[in-house]
């Protein structure tokens, strides 16, 4: 019985502990993206090759990188692109791209949207749920709804764009996740 009763009070203890280590979010390994742009990538992300980053980013600019979960439902992605802007405009640029979050998509729920500093270095950050209808006319598809972190640097005459994404229903394991990744972003 004295057996037992230990069991049971060490029990809430051992809960705890399980819990938190269910909660506790991939690591994230330091990667190269370019010679002067490093970026935590959790260790089950897969790096997708040249040809599958075409097959998944049909345009002329593809990104620099691309990565995946295991299950290929978490993504992440690093791209540049030439810009006329300047790190002064981020203001301008924070209005810019929310606007056009908000007409890409149907709905749109920004959970946070700021510009903000990480290792020494300003970013504009816009963090929202996204929701994309089926518009067909016999459209019956249930609406696509997703989770979405965007993180913005201009550096030079190039803008990188940062962005995870994971399905909506999974945001409560994904979001600290992400803030993490970015968070990890360093550009020399």
């Amino acid at each position: 019985m004295s057996a037992t009763f230990r069991l049971f009070r060490f029990a809430p203890l051992l809960l705890l502990l399980a819990g938190l280590v269910a909660f506790a979010g991939p690591k994230l390994k330091k990667t190269t993206i370019t010679k002067n742009l490093t970026i935590g990538v959790p260790t089950d992300f897969a790096a997708l090759p040249d040809d599958g980053i075409a097959a998944k980013y049909p345009a002329q600019r593809r990104p620099l990188a691309v990565f995946s979960s295991p299950n290929g439902r978490v993504g992440m992605s690093v791209a540049q692109n030439p810009t006329t802007f300047s790190n002064r405009d981020y203001a301008l640029l924070l209005k810019i791209y929310k606007a056009s979050i908000q007409n890409m998509y149907g709905k749109v729920q920004f959970l946070q949207e700021d510009i903000r500093t990480v290792n020494k270095r300003d970013f504009v950050l816009l963090e929202f749920v996204s929701t994309v209808a089926d518009t067909r006319r016999t459209g019956t598809l249930a609406p696509i709804r997703k989770y979405q972190l965007v993180q913005y640097a201009i550096e030079g005459d190039q803008l990188y764009v940062f962005t995870f994404d994971a399905p909506a229903q999974e945001q409560a394991q994904w979001q600290p996740v992400a803030r993490d990744i970015m968070s990890s972003v360093v550009m020399k």
